[in-house]
């Protein structure tokens, strides 16, 4: 009985806040756990539920396969607000239940954040799981990256659904291992692209094999540690390969997968591998080719992720970026680009950023490619600024300022192409500033 009133109670709550124009986020969760916290065993799911976690990319990719699943004529219930945690996913479900806690859907789908793998989904059905990378992020909450990924792989053990992993990231890879007997193990993997490196160019974890200790030989990296790499020992790396993508052109934004060419709205490495983790899934549930192509096609996040945007007649492009893989990426991107250009990087240290902002430090700011000025703001904007003048660019053309009006007055001073970069709780105050100056 408990359960049918606290799901009463919840429907009840969500009306409430949607006369004041809310949409609940992770309130309706938080108010449930506390009335049972073990409602999540309590709903009855009769469809497959696919869940994308990882450290960077697991938004874009999770909204992808909803998009696509969607176009095919599925209903989806969907987390694509973002809020992956056990109480955004509680919220989304108890939105989309009947009182009796039945939830109508051909599809569900959702983006978990890594740490709450094990926890939501002790008690609740699981039948794919996507796992994109792991990068060190949020250190003073979620500890080194080691102890998530072991946390994750004990979860693995008795876990037997289908598992779709990134082969060229080790620290991923390493999960199709932890369970002998699970005959459901998919690789993906992404061919050397044109800008790859023979040595690591910014931070990595996967440096060595997790399982003999052997330094690991990289045949080129893509990006930080993700890469084609292999154990000299005992073979680590060499896996059968379920969906591989080759003639990756982020020119013409394109890359083909058994023989078909697939285009896609983003022009970097990082979104083939997220399009390539969607088509595995879609390939895994018959999804028409047809379909996954125009989805493909027309996607668009447009939440701060890759996302371009024309301000003032300035071409600006916007990403997140959380942690020093996401900032090295967005820098790539930056690099890739060889005409001139303005950089903007907000930089906060809220609660869900992470007071430590240490990890500023492993930024690649030395080696940026025709930036004419650099302009930093947020709550931590003077320290970034000092961290890109130690990497020796020209202090004169930084300019720090902890309002964000002041910082895009400068900003769109000239005419130069726009990068901003903005960390989590930034993003979408940025996004908003953009817009809210445009006009």
């Amino acid at each position: 009985m408990i359960n049918y009133l606290t799901i009463f109670f919840i429907k009840i709550l969500n009306i409430i806040l949607k006369l004041f124009g809310k949409n609940g986020g992770n309130i309706l969760g938080k108010m449930a756990l506390k009335f049972n916290k073990n409602i999540f065993s309590h709903f009855k799911v009769n469809c497959p539920v696919i869940a994308v976690t990882a450290t960077n990319g697991k938004t874009s990719t999770n909204n992808c396969i909803k998009y696509t699943l969607s176009n095919a004529g599925f209903k989806v219930v969907s987390n694509v607000e973002g809020n992956n945690m056990d109480t955004g996913i509680l919220s989304t479900l108890l939105k989309n239940c009947t009182i009796s806690g039945k939830i109508k859907a051909d599809f569900l789908c959702f983006e978990v954040d890594e740490s709450y793998v094990p926890i939501i989904f002790k008690s609740f059905r699981l039948d794919a799981l996507i796992v994109l990378n792991f990068f060190r992020d949020q250190l003073d909450r979620n500890g080194e990256v080691e102890t998530l990924i072991l946390k994750i792989y004990d979860f693995l053990k008795t876990y037997n659904g289908n598992l779709i992993l990134n082969n060229d990231d080790p620290n991923v890879s390493r999960l199709g291992k932890a369970n002998p007997n699970n005959k459901k193990v998919y690789y993906f993997s992404v061919e050397k692209y044109k800008y790859a490196t023979e040595t690591m160019k910014e931070a990595g974890e996967g440096k060595f094999c997790p399982f003999c200790k052997t330094k690991l030989v990289y045949e080129y990296y893509q990006y930080s540690h993700i890469g084609k790499f292999k154990c000299p020992n005992c073979g680590y790396g060499d896996n059968k390969i379920y969906k591989y993508a080759y003639n990756i052109n982020l020119e013409k934004r394109c890359f083909d997968v058994d023989g078909i060419t697939y285009s896609i709205p983003g022009n970097n490495i990082y979104t083939i591998y997220n399009h390539l983790a969607v088509l595995a899934v879609c390939s895994l549930y018959n999804i028409d080719t047809e379909i996954v192509l125009k989805s493909f096609k027309d996607f668009s996040l447009n939440n701060g992720r890759s996302e371009e945007m024309l301000i003032k007649n300035c071409k600006s492009i916007i990403n997140l970026a959380k942690n020093p893989t996401g900032a090295n990426v967005s820098i790539r991107m930056l690099n890739e680009n060889e005409t001139k250009k303005d950089m903007l990087f907000v930089l906060n240290d809220n609660l869900a950023d992470g007071k430590d902002v240490s990890w500023i430090w492993d930024i690649n700011f030395d080696k940026l490619n025709n930036v004419d000025r650099i302009v930093t703001s947020g709550t931590r904007a003077y320290d970034i600024a000092i961290r890109i003048k130690t990497a020796g660019f020209d202090e004169n053309k930084i300019f720090p300022f902890l309002d964000m009006e002041s910082a895009l007055e400068k900003l769109y001073e000239t005419s130069n192409i726009k990068y901003i970069i903005a960390n989590y709780t930034a993003l979408q105050p940025t996004r908003a500033a953009l817009k809210k100056f445009n006009n």
